[in-house]
């Protein structure tokens, strides 16, 4: 069959404009109007209907400790300064006055601990007095168990661990042995109140381990709330470039799905575009897992009669439970089939309690599929959930990184002059010299590393 997609031209990238700022006392409805121009709008979606957003990145700084394989930072990220506390509140009022209360805010980077913990706590504290959600995207290795607490006390209300093998952490040879780091940053932040979550890359060298790393997950579910599967793509910047093409949504799923042993999870709620984004919901008992939008004709029946009812997943939590009871007295047959479903689920994950389970948790998994920077369709990218806070408001995430040098430039960062004034990796004890040198091509070799970084590479 042809192909059908419409991808942006350079000049569509460049030209690409940030969402512009809504009238005063009306919230952005662009996904919405999206959804529905790209007929997304089904029943099952959730984009647009009962959210306006997913969530936006907040970059509080460029700088990172780690030299990521897939780095999506430019190459000269870190000779730009730190964004100023007041810059940051103007974009956290900014996101406000597009999407309202309730939305989620990634603190992140760069790695956002690189920065004063009493900035940090001065981020935090603003996005909660707007009433927003705020959450800490980190590789974990500054985030201390004082800074979670403090950040916690703050109002920190998610902590997003990102650990893989495009990190090149010194001493480490693959997935699992990772899972070791992952259990550490666990016990960081258990019993703080704050949810974790954990982020892995997907790319060539790991995709073999998603099942086993899957499978890790489900069996810390009493403490890990959400796991995040990003695919490989292809953003110019750091080393291993595309993956080779046998990397897809669908073989990521598939892995998944023999990680948790209860066939393919996804599908319900939808979550903007498939293409970019897929959703799984668990019900966790001791080894016991439930998927718990299996039967998607009866929740898709929910939430079609859920959408006209006014629910909001950012509503406070009395304000959802008094809804929720309205609507399921209103629809007593749609009642009674979901109360039967979960009674099933229930039964199901009963021997657990019988050896020794105490409660079901709830599992989230995703699998999140970016552009690469040269193949940004404008269907995903209007139809984008994840958002990143620039000085004109809210851009999508894969167009922001595809003209990065140029949003950096003009988003009230000052730029170093030299390259000798670019901090060194402390991972690999490198410069970041491309930004003043000619860039160079990706090597066709056996290691696929840029000239400048090949000498270097293995350095301590």
């Amino acid at each position: 069959m042809p192909d059908t997609r419409s991808f942006l031209t350079k000049h569509e990238v460049a030209a690409w404009p940030a969402a512009c700022a809504p009238p005063e006392g009306e919230r952005d409805n662009s996904l919405a109007i999206a959804m529905a121009r790209h007929g997304l709008n089904t029943p099952a979606q959730a984009a647009g209907t009962y959210w306006q957003i997913g969530c936006v990145s907040l970059e509080v700084t460029q700088r990172c400790n780690l030299d990521c394989t897939l780095c999506y930072l430019s190459d000269a990220a870190e000779g730009y300064a730190d964004p100023s506390l007041e810059t940051l509140f103007r974009r956290i009022d900014r996101i406000y006055d597009h999407y309202g209360p309730g939305t989620n805010i990634q603190v992140s980077g760069g790695d956002p601990t690189l920065r004063p913990l009493a900035d940090l706590v001065s981020i935090v504290e603003y996005i909660s007095s707007r009433g927003m959600n705020a959450a800490l995207f980190t590789n974990g290795i500054r985030a201390s168990r004082h800074m979670l607490t403090t950040l916690a006390k703050a109002g920190l209300r998610d902590v997003a661990f990102h650990v893989d093998m495009t990190q090149e952490r010194r001493g480490y040879e693959n997935e699992c042995e990772l899972n070791s780091i992952r259990a550490d940053y666990i016990e960081r932040a258990r019993g703080l109140g704050i949810r974790i979550l954990f982020n892995t890359t997907v790319f060539d060298g790991n995709r073999h381990e998603i099942a086993e790393l899957t499978d890790w997950v489900a069996e810390h579910a009493d403490d890990v709330h959400l796991a995040s599967f990003q695919l490989q793509a292809e953003t110019g910047r750091g080393v291993l470039g595309a993956h080779d093409g046998g990397l897809t949504v669908r073989s990521v799923r598939d892995a998944v799905a023999i990680g948790l042993g209860t066939g393919d999870p996804f599908g319900l709620p939808e979550m903007g575009h498939p293409d970019c984004n897929q959703y799984a919901s668990l019900m966790v008992a001791g080894s016991r897992r439930r998927v718990l939008m299996q039967d998607k004709e009866l929740y898709t029946r929910l939430f079609s009669a859920a959408r006209g009812f006014g629910f909001h997943d950012r509503l406070g939590r009395w304000a959802v439970a008094t809804k929720a009871l309205r609507f399921f007295l209103a629809k007593p047959g749609l009642s009674f089939a979901l109360a039967k479903n979960m009674t099933g689920h229930l039964l199901a994950l009963l021997p657990a309690f019988l050896k020794g389970a105490r409660r079901i948790h709830k599992l989230t998994i995703y699998i999140h599929n970016f552009m690469d920077e040269t193949k940004l369709e404008k269907a995903r990218c209007e139809s984008c959930i994840f958002m990143v806070a620039s000085e004109a408001g809210p851009i999508s995430m894969c167009v922001h990184n595809a003209k990065r040098d140029a949003m950096l430039a003009g988003g009230n960062h000052a730029a170093a002059s030299s390259a000798e004034a670019l901090p060194p990796k402390h991972m690999k004890g490198r410069l970041r010299r491309a930004h003043f040198s000619p860039r160079h091509r990706m090597v066709k070799g056996t290691d696929n590393i840029k000239p400048e970084i090949a000498a270097t590479k293995h350095l301590g």
